[in-house]
């Protein structure tokens, strides 16, 4: 059972789904499941990541692996440092969160001697923003005089390292279902009460391309309904002329394209997170409600190779834990108590039952030559 909406979120959520149903008459009474959740998480101050709520940790939707712990933001850092050791420059990270991540690789990266010249946060949200500067005002001056924001990316081409926790899993996807061999566009519509309802359509030329050769390959069955996220590749090619060497480093749950479009998987992957409950309705509390989608990561690693990028790894959250040093962290806490708590705080990145497993770590390179150390435990990348 959902938790009930406070007054604030309740007008919040009555507001967007004011807008989305103007946008929808406007379009004929339909609009395709990646323009509404578009709108449900972005919209100009309405969206759920355009609006000021609180979205990370206790008293938000969910908790990222960085809230969790800051064993996940060490580790991350230990990989940063092997990258800036070969490219020196920069780190940009990608929607920073609370930015308790940034906090935690600045100062790892301190005690290592591995600064980088800058760490530039890429922030859309005004709100979350805000939230970063406050969190890294804790830090010491030498490391505070290092953070920039940014609301687009660099001008110049960068070295270093590019870091997106959970980002990908939040581009707006499509959605289609499967009718005799042919596929059939997923969107929504408004119901005789005003609610929002799914409805089929026509699929258009741009989703017979992505997804009609998904249904021949892995002969996806009548009914078969799934996403498919096209934004990835130009996400990806974005990133060509912003990183001149170094590495993309990108972690999120997903899988390899043939477990993703696995024949029992007849429903997608789509997920809803509401106050730590996690449901699959995107069409009830628009704009107080995260709406995301699990990444193809064959999509990325093709992105990538087409974009002049060597994958440089794949593998689970675990195995990029392990490969980077969390077991070495752990034995050097001072005492029993904190190992004790951060041994927990481990199981919680670790376990396959967890957030072991079903996230997984990916490595876009450029002028990378080494193996790095994140990927040395465990290498999936002949799944994809």
């Amino acid at each position: 059972m959902l938790a009930l909406l406070s007054d604030a979120e309740r007008q919040h959520s009555v507001s967007l789904a004011d807008l989305i149903r103007t946008r929808i008459a406007a379009a004929g009474g339909w609009l395709p499941f990646d323009a509404f959740m578009e709108l449900a998480l972005y919209a100009p101050g309405l969206g759920y990541y355009s609006a000021g709520a609180v979205k990370l940790g206790v008293g938000g939707d969910f908790v990222t692996a960085p809230e969790t712990s800051r064993l996940f933001g060490q580790c991350l850092a230990r990989q940063c440092a092997e990258v800036l050791a070969i490219t020196g420059g920069g780190i940009l990270e990608f929607g920073a969160g609370t930015g308790s991540m940034a906090v935690t690789v600045l100062e790892e990266l301190a005690s290592l001697n591995a600064l980088p010249d800058r760490y530039a946060i890429l922030e859309v949200s005004a709100d979350l923003a805000a939230r970063q500067r406050a969190r890294v005002q804790e830090l010491p001056e030498t490391l505070r005089q290092r953070c920039v924001w940014l609301t687009r990316l660099p001008d110049e081409p960068m070295r270093g390292v590019v870091l997106a926790n959970e980002v990908l899993d939040a581009l707006p996807c499509a959605r289609f279902v499967v009718h005799e061999k042919r596929v059939r566009a997923l969107g929504v519509a408004m119901g005789a009460d005003g609610g929002f309802i799914e409805r089929e359509a026509f699929a258009d030329e741009l989703l017979v391309r992505y997804a009609q050769p998904l249904v021949r390959e892995f002969a996806l069955a009548d009914g078969y309904r799934t996403e498919v996220c096209w934004r990835i590749e130009p996400w990806i090619a974005g990133m060509r002329d912003c990183l001149q060497q170094g590495a993309i480093l990108l972690i999120d749950y997903g899988l390899p394209r043939a477990q993703y479009y696995h024949p029992q998987r007849t429903d997608g992957t789509l997920r809803c997170h509401f106050k730590h409950r996690a449901h699959n309705d995107p069409l009830i509390l628009v704009g107080v409600q995260d709406i995301s989608s699990w990444v193809d990561f064959t999509r990325v690693a093709e992105a990538g190779e087409a974009a002049g990028f060597n994958l440089c790894g794949f593998t689970t959250q675990a195995g990029f834990l392990i490969g980077s040093g969390i077991e070495e962290l752990l034995a050097a806490d001072a005492d029993d108590i904190t190992r004790a708590r951060r041994t927990g705080e481990a199981a919680r990145l670790l376990l396959p039952a967890e957030m072991g497993e079903a996230f997984k770590v990916m490595a876009l390179g450029r002028g990378l030559q080494s193996p790095l150390r994140g990927f040395t435990l465990q290498d999936l990348a002949p799944s994809l």
